[in-house]
């Protein structure tokens, strides 16, 4: 109805242009996959297609990497566990202004490029909105012509594929690599060695100066895989270079021949699960070690090759906090701050204080989380033992710390123990929290509550001794992704209504004020919501066998599952709604489709027994005739960017009901905000933003204020007098 095309390509391409785009993918085609056009499957045709395109975004790409470093740019190193990138092939398509001119060249050829689009799978690279944000910041950095890098693990199987059997969550690996991944470059010469275990030599260099040199026990290579990352109208293309764990010596050949085949493979096997899975179960004390394995294993990667690019260019680390700036997302990364310490003191003998500048100048923290679980901290013993020089190095950083801090304080032993990198009182822990915080020179938070949470809560005592430190940056989503591309109908009646001037200044979305109340807008609106829920109805039908009715109210919670989300609240809601209609089936309802998405952490039992009751729930709905027009219920599996992309255009109310003061900020309801979805929310995160912009009348907010939780919780948290206080809350409860 409005196709996104003429937006981004205002002249019509020229033939030749097709035609050569034609001959270059039946080339990749034949020559690269070896495949013959009639042979040839969806598959086949995204990867000799992706190919093609990937050969327009080289020259770019190079020529954006040439160009920082002739410039002298500073350079963005982005560090982070998770980069949820999604599918490519219609990103990079739209971003190079390319939609046409693809659809021209494969229609000769009988190719559909929505089948090809959608032959490409996910990227298992992450799992909720720290991944998703990453991503959006790489495509932003890009689009802002802002050189950057991101570095992260190449995940083989990612979090996991979901599986729902009898409404319970089933785990089984991502296979996104099996047939192989059209956009990234193997780099087999660019590998950094990995240290594990050992000892920590002191070597006397003078009376004056003793260096230390580790020598770990094992060695892991990290091997880099780069895939570009192309800005709006394909101006600049920035790096994500992801790294892949390799054993240094793959085969024990003296005891493969020996006949001991599974020995001789043993520790290639243990060496590289590192880039297996992300986040793999920390329940016992192999997946905690893996974990931070993984952690110290893409910092120290990204650390010693952006320590290489520097020194290539400018030959010393001196001006590194002038040319850098290196960005942890969340605690995953802090081992990079002992890390470069270690680089600088150890391996160029810089002396400490010096290195301390270069280290602090350089790094700054992204806090999303106020979760003390997810602050991280690892105990003392482990990080000893498979770290041995790093802990060394904290517990040298702690000493300065904690010196500055007494000198500033003395006899506060109550700050001392606050503000310690090392936890004391619960078995010796390294707070990694802390550890950011200290080794960086700015940390923010990711909404403006939740910075002013940081400074009163989690980083209270940090925040009286660096006041100016923590500063709020709040979150964002590129609109390239979540309105031009997943939302082509309603990007085409905006540019029709208010010009194309928003695809390149999102501020310009202002001018369609006026037309809120317009009757004829308001009409072509509801018609491309209608065609968006048209297409979920359809996938809901296909996953679920479920039909749905597009004219209902289609009603959203998609998001990693937690308690502190409260899916369940949203559950009970649905059990609610459920008894009323029964108790009243002739009154006037709206009919509702409940509609949710998210994974559960493995090992997160609770979680998992919360996708258990939405299934139940859906199962007793969906089943009853009294309110089979009324109330559905679907649960859509193995949420991912991709299942995204088709909910969020369909959406009418956006659930965002998080416990006041513990989401960071939310990006999902902006996303869906955009996509024209009505807000019902708490003053939660970037919620409260979102109120202060669009004004009390646009979003619907209820529940407790963040204070009002923290008293709640500080009377003692007693579920009783709530539950005597609502009869429908104690009916639902014994429903």
């Amino acid at each position: 109805m409005y196709p996104v095309n003429a937006l981004t390509e205002p002249q019509k391409p020229a033939s030749a242009e097709a035609d050569a785009l034609r001959a270059a993918i039946v080339s990749k085609l034949t020559y690269d996959l070896g495949k013959s056009q009639a042979g040839a499957r969806d598959r086949d045709w995204f990867m000799a297609t992706a190919l093609a395109v990937r050969d327009r975004i080289v020259d770019r790409w190079l020529s954006a990497t040439r160009a920082a470093y002739e410039n002298g740019q500073k350079q963005v190193y982005y560090l982070s566990l998770e980069f949820l990138i999604g599918r490519l092939l219609r990103d990079g398509v739209t971003n190079l202004g390319l939609t046409e001119l693809v659809n021209e060249a494969l229609a000769p050829l009988g190719v559909d490029f929505e089948k090809v689009r959608q032959a490409e799978p996910d990227a298992a690279l992450g799992n909720g909105g720290l991944g998703r944000l990453a991503a959006c910041f790489m495509e932003s950095l890009a689009s802002l012509g802002i050189p950057a890098f991101g570095y992260g693990i190449r995940y083989e199987h990612g979090l996991f594929r979901q599986i729902i059997r009898d409404g319970w969550q089933n785990e089984y690996p991502e296979d996104w690599l099996n047939n192989g991944n059209p956009w990234e470059y193997a780099r087999p010469e660019i590998s950094h060695d990995i240290g594990f275990g050992g000892v920590v030599e002191a070597v006397v260099v003078s009376e004056a100066r003793v260096r230390h040199v580790w020598h770990p026990a094992e060695t892991v290579q990290a091997v880099a895989y780069d895939t570009p990352v192309v800005g709006w109208r394909g101006e600049h293309v920035n790096t994500l270079r992801l790294w892949s764990a390799r054993a240094a010596d793959p085969l024990k050949l003296e005891a493969f021949n020996y006949g001991d085949h599974l020995g001789a493979l043993a520790d290639r096997v243990r060496q590289e699960s590192i880039c297996k899975v992300l986040y793999p179960s920390d329940e016992s004390p192999a997946g905690q070690e893996l974990r931070l394995k993984q952690e110290y294993f893409f910092a120290s990667a990204a650390l010693q090759d952006l320590v290489r690019r520097h020194l290539r260019v400018y030959g010393d680390l001196k001006s590194l906090p002038d040319r850098v700036a290196i960005q942890l997302n969340d605690t995953h990364p802090a081992i990079a701050v002992p890390e470069l310490m270690r680089i600088c003191v150890d391996l160029h003998g810089i002396p400490w204080d010096e290195a301390w500048e270069i280290t602090q100048g350089t790094i700054s923290y992204t806090n999303h989380t106020l979760l003390p679980e997810a602050l991280e901290s690892w105990q003392v013993p482990l990080m000893e033992r498979l770290l041995p020089r790093h802990m060394q190095i904290i517990y040298m950083i702690n000493a300065f710390h904690l010196d500055r801090v007494r000198t500033a304080h003395p006899d506060d032993g109550r700050l001392l123990s606050s503000v310690s990198l090392i936890e004391e009182s619960h078995g010796r822990r390294v707070r990694m929290g802390h550890l950011a915080f200290v080794g960086s020179h700015k940390v923010n938070g990711v909404s403006a509550l939740h910075s002013e949470l940081l400074k009163k809560t989690v980083f209270k005592d940090f925040h009286t001794l660096s006041p100016g430190k923590v500063v709020n940056k709040t979150n964002g989503v590129t609109f390239r992704r979540w309105l031009q591309q997943c939302n082509p109908g309603l990007t085409g009646l905006l540019s029709d209504t208010i010009g194309p001037r928003f695809l390149d200044d999102a501020e310009a979305l202002a001018a369609l004020r006026p037309f809120a109340r317009d009757a004829a807008f308001q009409e072509k609106f509801l018609g491309v919501k209608r065609q968006n829920k048209d297409a979920l109805a359809a996938v809901i039908r296909s996953t679920l066998d479920l039909r749905v009715d597009p004219h209902a109210m289609f009603d959203v919670q998609i998001k990693r599952m937690h308690e502190y989300k409260r899916q369940l609240l949203n559950v009970l809601e649905t059990v609610a709604l459920y008894d009323a209609i029964r108790s009243q089936p002739t009154r006037n309802w709206v009919p509702r489709v409940k509609i949710f998405a998210g994974k559960a952490a493995a090992s997160y039992h609770r979680a998992k027994l919360i996708i258990k009751l939405m299934h139940d729930v859906a199962r007793v709905v969906n089943s009853d005739p009294t309110v089979r027009n009324l109330l559905k219920v679907a649960f859509l599996p193995n949420y991912n960017v991709s299942l995204a992309e088709v909910i969020v255009p369909a959406a009418d109310l956006s659930e965002q009901i998080s416990t006041a003061g513990m989401e960071a900020s939310g990006t999902g309801n902006m996303k869906l905000g955009l996509n024209g979805a009505l807000t019902i929310g708490t003053l939660d995160g970037a919620n409260v933003e979102m109120l202060e912009h669009v004004g009390a009348e646009n979003i619907h907010i209820f529940g407790m204020t963040t204070e009002e939780v923290a008293a709640r919780r500080h009377e003692g948290l007693q579920g009783g007098p709530a539950i005597d206080a609502s009869p429908r809350l104690a009916e639902v409860l014994e429903a």
